[in-house]
Formats: structure tokens, sequence, C-alpha cells
């Protein structure tokens, strides 16, 4: 596994997603790099998280543009770089089948270095409330992409609202998804303040360290 793309609703909290996940890869691998692919006038781009990323020996991928008043849709050049080198690449990609248009370019060079395409859920978002709702649009990224999902992460959440019991609240869901798709729950993000309050309930939490998240 070379690649790793992020993908799932607008709002979903695919960046988060992506940034934590790049930050534990780091202590792991020498070479990780985070693609930011969020060009369809994203409300978070995980280029706001530059100094962090590469503090931290992320490299950091980020479309032309990004960080100035100009929303400019273009691929940063750079991308290429990954597919010559020895490295994982986190992709961190656009809300919907319209953002995951992107990927369907490098859709055979993906493939062929190896992948896992995990779908972000986020049951407190609209348009995306239901596991029916979250299973078409899975379908239509998966159109878009030229790629299969693998793995489904339950980021359900309400901002800095969040407690133990808005996470709990869609593990059925989620588990509804999981049933419809044939995927597994790669994992469900959870604050790390939160964590010790599944710790006897739930065996697939991941410890969000990073919190960047600026809408639920």
């Amino acid at each position: 596994m070379k690649h790793i793309i992020i993908t799932g609703h607008y709002g979903s909290g695919k960046s988060n997603i992506a940034i934590n996940l790049a930050l534990e890869y780091a202590k792991k691998y020498k070479k990780v790099f985070l693609i930011d692919c969020d060009i369809v006038n994203p409300y978070f781009r995980s280029a706001d998280s530059k100094e962090l990323l590469e503090a931290n020996g992320v490299g950091l991928i980020a479309p032309l543009y990004a960080n100035t008043n100009l929303d400019i849709p273009a691929l940063p050049p750079d991308i290429q770089k990954v597919f010559a080198m020895d490295c994982v690449a986190i992709w961190d990609i656009g809300g919907d089948d319209a953002g995951a248009i992107v990927l369907g370019r490098y859709a055979d060079s993906i493939k062929k270095d190896g992948y896992e395409m995990y779908y972000v859920l986020n049951f407190y978002r609209p348009l995306t409330e239901t596991a029916e709702e979250m299973t078409d649009l899975m379908f239509e990224i998966e159109s878009s992409s030229k790629l299969k999902c693998t793995a489904i992460i339950n980021n359900s959440n309400l901002g800095v609202d969040t407690d133990s019991k808005t996470v709990s609240d869609t593990f059925d869901e989620a588990d509804i998804v999981s049933e419809k798709t044939g995927l597994p729950i790669k994992f469900t993000s959870v604050l790390t303040s939160l964590c010790s309050e599944f710790s006897d309930s739930r065996t697939d939490i991941f410890p969000i360290n990073i919190d960047t998240r600026k809408y639920f």
C-alpha cells in the first residue's frame, strides 16, 4: 500500500482525518506526503496546517494558490513525484463525486502502486444523515474517481460540541453502511480526551490528537 485516499461528503472531516493519519504514518515511515486535492472551494484545506505537518516530517503537496485570496482549481504539479518515490502518499480529496473527479487522471498509476481508499462518514452533516444517503454517495464517488473504496471511517461529530454520546449514537448507522457496502469499518475517530470512555466497549477507536475541525 503506497496511496491512502481520504474521501467523503463535504464537511465530513476528511482533512482532519488526513492530517492525523499523515502525522501517525510519519512516525513509522521516512517519506510521507499529504496531497491536498481539495480544489472544489473547500471549507478547510490541509494546506492550512503546513507548518504543523512539515515540523513533523510530512511533506505537503498543495493546490496552486492555496492560502491566498484566489480560488483557482489548479492541481499541484508535484503530485507526479510521489509515483517515482518510495513513500506513503495520503490524498485529501474534495467533497462528493465532484471532488473525486481529480483522482480519475491518476487512477491507473494509483492502482499500479497499490492503494486504500477510505470513505469518511459524518452522520451529522446535511444530505448524509442516513445509511442510505451515505451509501448512494459512496457509489457516486467511486464512479467519478475510477477507484473503489476499501474501508469506512466513522468520523461523526458535532465539532466542539462532540461528546461520547455524539459518537456512540452513530455506531448502528455506521454498521448498516458497512453491511450495505460490504466494507469493513477501518476505525471510529474520537478526540483523545474522549478515548477512555470507549476503552471497554470498542477496539476500533483512532485517537484524534490534532483537532483542526472548524465546521461540523
